[in-house]
């Protein structure tokens, strides 16, 4: 049976990283690391380069296309998923027997990736692994820690989504802060009258943060994160919405020039 190393890496930052994770990277011989178009792929190797003080070999698995707008969105991403196991499948068979892999992980294994349901589909299509987790910092926690704000009211509850959840469902009662990751749409215009605390690839050189009411930055976050996207090439960001008045639900308003592309949920 094949061990692999499920390591979380923090949200980007080469010092975001844990002595578990470093101690953990320390221990494989192959890294399978997907490699996104456009995405901080020498981030990954500057960390290996860091912290790991023994020999490795790095096996880069092409990140397979999907459709970003589909009509039926769960049924895409499965598929996508089940593509992704494949390759890796190929991936870990083609590595000697006794090697000991290692995938790393942005943010935390945890919450929004989806590598460990991967995972699972590859021991689904045959391959024996025992598997451990490394847990990593998220960007949630360098998101609050940016803005110094406590993420929750006291006593008050927490609800954490998507933007894509956001504008579809808009707010459930009784919750002041709702924290957004994965909102390609800029979702938070939706909601002039809350407090947006607003940071996009948390951790790195190319941090950038804003903090205000939506209906005064709302506009310029959106122009920032197509800056940075244009200037980087990648842009990850991560939000924090603070309520007005969290006695009633919310929904959400229209948001100007985020049309909902035709077929999208």
């Amino acid at each position: 049976m094949r061990r692999l190393r499920v390591i979380g890496i923090g949200p980007g930052g080469i010092d975001q990283i844990t002595i578990a994770a470093v101690e953990a990277m320390n221990t494989v011989d192959v890294f399978l690391l997907l490699d996104k178009p456009n995405g901080p792929r020498d981030l990954r190797a500057r960390m290996l380069e860091r912290y790991v003080d023994r020999p490795y070999t790095v096996v880069a698995i092409p990140d397979p296309p999907r459709d970003r707008t589909p009509s039926d969105y769960t049924d895409t991403v499965a598929r996508w998923h089940h593509r992704r196991a494949e390759l890796i499948a190929e991936a870990i068979a083609a590595q000697p027997a006794d090697a000991v892999l290692g995938i790393l992980v942005w943010g935390d294994p945890a919450i929004y990736d989806s590598t460990l349901r991967i995972i699972g589909l590859v021991e689904q299509l045959g391959t024996l692994l025992e598997v451990d987790v490394i847990a990593g910092l998220m960007s949630i926690n360098t998101l609050t820690a940016a803005h110094r704000q406590v993420l929750n009211s006291v006593g008050g509850a927490v609800h954490v989504t998507t933007g894509r959840n956001l504008r579809d469902s808009g707010i459930p009662p009784g919750v002041d802060a709702v924290v957004v990751m994965l909102d390609a749409h800029c979702a938070f215009l939706g909601f002039p009258d809350w407090t947006l605390f607003w940071g996009a690839n948390l951790g790195t050189a190319d941090e950038v943060i804003r903090s205000g009411p939506v209906a005064g930055i709302g506009d310029e976050v959106v122009r920032l994160r197509s800056e940075l996207r244009e200037r980087v090439g990648w842009v990850m960001d991560t939000y924090l919405l603070r309520a007005p008045d969290p006695a009633e639900p919310v929904a959400p308003s229209p948001v100007p020039g985020f049309a909902r592309p035709e077929g999208e949920r």
